[in-house]
């Protein structure tokens, strides 16, 4: 029979495991679905964690396709399986707390008086808040140290927390945490990398996802998440 020539047409099938930055889910899966509907012969299969988490993975082997960074020291630390990263995002930090406010937080400085939950320095938002809290000079004693952005705002969302720092991108869209954007946030700027690793078990899928969130598409949906250009 005859197949018309679509999206397609280059034959490429199979599977596309991406390894992506906790803080990417929500724009990494409509980003998946818009591309799975470009490439009907392509799904994604998609796993977020903390990029530290993620990195020691790959590093150990896992078999992802596609690597998407929250930084690029991350992205570094599996430099011989990613030759080529791409910083395709940026992201800067906010006070997340929860509905109304419990804690009354309004500053950096009011962290170290409310009960606050921060990542863990060697994740990526952790490095950000720690630059973040040393640039304003405030010392801040965490309740918690979690492994990514997501457990961090799950908390504050919960109100095991008066207030947690988070990126912009978290907040948009939620009614259950309130963000405010602390002063010296647009100075502490993560760049995220993405890349198709030397040993995909699909390399040509991984190719075309990598140029798929490059693409003016993928940017489009990463605007409407948040997410600031490179």
């Amino acid at each position: 029979g005859c197949t018309a020539a679509g999206p397609d047409a280059s034959g490429q099938t199979g599977a596309v495991e991406v390894y992506a930055a906790a803080s990417l889910q929500r724009a990494f899966d409509e980003i998946a679905a818009a591309f799975e509907d470009e490439n009907p012969g392509l799904t994604v299969t998609a796993v977020y964690d903390g990029s530290s988490t993620l990195a020691t993975q790959i590093g150990e082997g896992a078999p992802a396709d596609v690597f998407a960074s929250a930084d690029e020291e991350n992205m570094a630390k599996v430099a011989d399986r990613a030759p080529d990263p791409r910083v395709f995002a940026a992201n800067t930090l906010v006070i997340a707390v929860p509905a109304g406010n419990p804690g009354g937080v309004r500053t950096l400085a009011d962290l170290s008086g409310v009960t606050t939950v921060l990542c863990a320095a060697e994740v990526p938002c952790g490095a950000a808040a720690a630059a973040l809290l040393a640039q304003a000079e405030v010392a801040v004693t965490p309740a918690s140290l979690e492994q990514n952005v997501t457990a961090v705002l799950t908390k504050v969302a919960a109100g095991e927390a008066d207030a947690g720092l988070v990126y912009a991108t978290d907040v948009v869209g939620r009614d259950d945490v309130e963000a405010i954007v602390p002063d010296g946030a647009a100075d502490v700027v993560n760049r995220y990398p993405v890349a198709a690793l030397a040993d995909a078990r699909n390399p040509e899928g991984a190719a075309a996802f990598v140029a798929f969130v490059l693409s003016p598409s993928g940017q489009r949906i990463l605007a409407d998440a948040g997410f600031r250009s490179p």
